[in-house]
């Protein structure tokens, strides 16, 4: 389901993203709204399925996780779901993507060292479907996941790209 978003809701996405925890009040006085605007935008947005939820955003890094690796994995196209679901088993995917190209998916792993990635890989490579990967080690996430650059591009008819 496609919404629109305007200034408003930019900005109060905006505020949750620096503090997810600020109280609505002091959200709406932040705003320069009512707090019943706040509340009614929030649920707006989270029933349209355009908000997700509001979860802790975790430093992978700081509880040990400091190797992340894309791989690129080649399937048996008649084996895809369950191959998805067996990734999803897999604590240390982050995502997985379908994608076009060589690659089937575009699977993100974190690991605690190399040896533990080499493991992750072999796991992967014992699904019954893949035929083949391709490792690529993250060096360095210089821009990370971000969705609101978008948003107040939108909001704001930006001539920006």
């Amino acid at each position: 389901m496609t919404i629109k978003f305007d200034a408003l809701d930019s900005a109060l996405l905006a505020e949750l993203a620096d503090d997810p925890r600020v109280p609505i009040l002091e959200l709406a006085q932040r705003l320069g709204v009512a707090r019943n605007t706040v509340q009614a935008r929030m649920k707006r947005l989270e029933s349209s399925g355009a908000v997700r939820g509001y979860p802790p955003d975790v430093d992978l890094q700081a509880i040990g996780f400091a190797v992340h690796a894309f791989l690129g994995v080649e399937l048996d196209q008649n084996r895809i779901d369950p191959i998805i679901e067996t990734l999803r088993g897999f604590p240390h995917v982050l995502e997985v993507h379908a994608t076009t190209g060589r690659a089937d998916l575009l699977v993100r792993i974190a690991a605690r060292s190399q040896q533990d990635l080499l493991e992750i890989i072999q796991r992967v490579h014992a699904i019954d479907g893949v035929n083949h990967t391709e490792t690529m080690l993250a060096l360095a996430t210089p821009i990370g996941y971000r969705s609101l650059p978008l948003v107040d591009h939108l909001t704001h008819r930006s001539t920006d790209m």
